[in-house]
């Protein structure tokens, strides 16, 4: 696309007419120590907040801001890090064990940290957990895969199979223990998926590319995430059970990924415009983009009272952030010219993806990277 002085005119003009008054702020009890690096990763109904705190060393403590900050401790290794909170505070991530191998855990209050186990290899990783502590993830196998997994309320691992191909990761599941994420092909080419106990595994299609990938579910079944367009860019977008819906990207170019809905339907995402990342609200058909430094550089998730978590970046690191999802987007509907954008990258990894090098995508030990 020409880069023209009336293109970047129209692009700032824009920019500036939409109402973006969520204002962010910090999570202070989250923030972190020094140099230390924090990210929000999720919220629940109370306002309850898991994250991870990063120190100097790379060391990752999985955390839980509950008023005070309290942190979840390991699996008897040096390194965690929380992926997902239901309504009752119970968290599920992913801790190093005593060998040093990663695996899914699920933590409640009071109790020790309890591993999730594996597919019969070395390492699992968690998710998302529903209201009634069904927990979701990815783990290997005895081939050296990487699968998704629910593991129910009798603490039984179930492989949810894959759409063809050898790989699966489960990224979120709700109340009704519907589970979404992303699966390979038999070409090789991944899916965004949803899981329905007792109908199994479907694909959700694409926005006309190759991939998709979903990050959350709600209660209602709608999936969002993002998906490849026919120019190879990636959109996010909205699935209602029966068609997938383009939440757009900004001006025609970039790209979009979504990855959090709450019980309304309100999505937030990211927008990557080359290196800038602007986080958007959409909702009532409409998307609202921030204008850069004025939302958050990271946006992981939504609760029902429109409070958004995620990060900010200043200073070289980043820090656990929210703002509230108010502001009232000016864009008319449909308005895909000047809605139209993402960066969601299908290497769906889990319970990682923040950190430049490890959330928001974390490195596994076979050089895979996953989203969270």
């Amino acid at each position: 696309m020409p880069n023209t002085p009336l293109l970047s005119l129209t692009l700032a003009l824009w920019l500036c007419a939409l109402d973006a008054k969520a204002q962010v702020k910090p999570l202070s009890g989250m923030a972190g120590q020094g140099k230390e690096t924090s990210v929000a990763v999720d919220i629940n109904a109370r306002g309850q907040v898991v994250g991870v705190i990063e120190d100097e060393d790379g060391r990752q403590r999985a955390v839980m801001l509950d008023k005070v900050l309290r942190e979840l401790g390991t699996l008897g290794g040096s390194d965690s890090f929380s992926k997902g909170i239901n309504a009752d505070g119970v968290v599920v991530g992913s801790a190093q064990d005593g060998a040093g191998r990663w695996r899914a855990f699920l933590y409640r209050h009071g109790e020790p940290m309890r591993d999730l186990g594996t597919l019969g290899g070395r390492s699992s990783y968690g998710t998302g957990v529903n209201a009634a502590g069904q927990a979701v993830g990815f783990a290997d196998t005895a081939a050296d895969d990487f699968h998704a997994f629910l593991v129910g309320v009798d603490g039984k691992m179930v492989d949810l199979g894959t759409l063809g191909g050898n790989i699966s990761y489960a990224a979120g599941i709700n109340a009704r223990g519907e589970v979404v994420g992303t699966a390979a092909l038999a070409d090789g080419y991944r899916r965004a998926f949803l899981y329905r106990p007792g109908a199994g595994m479907r694909e959700l299609g694409t926005l006309g590319g190759r991939s998709s990938a979903a990050s959350a579910v709600n209660d209602a079944g709608q999936v969002v995430g993002a998906s490849e367009m026919p120019d190879r860019r990636w959109h996010a977008f909205l699935h209602d059970g029966a068609k997938m819906v383009d939440l757009g990207a900004l001006i025609g170019y970039g790209n979009s990924y979504a990855t959090g809905i709450n019980a309304a339907g309100h999505v937030v995402g990211t927008i990557l415009l080359g290196e800038e990342r602007r986080s958007f609200v959409y909702r009532d058909g409409k998307m609202l983009v921030h204008q850069a430094g004025k939302g958050l550089y990271l946006t992981n998730a939504i609760n029902d009272d429109e409070l958004v978590i995620g990060a900010t970046f200043f200073s070289k690191r980043y820090a656990a952030a929210t703002m509230q999802s108010n502001a009232t987007p000016v864009v008319p509907k449909g308005s895909r010219d000047f809605i139209a954008l993402m960066g969601f990258v299908v290497t769906m990894a889990v319970g990682a993806v923040l950190l430049r090098r490890r959330y928001r995508g974390i490195e596994l030990s076979k050089g895979r990277m996953l989203r969270m």
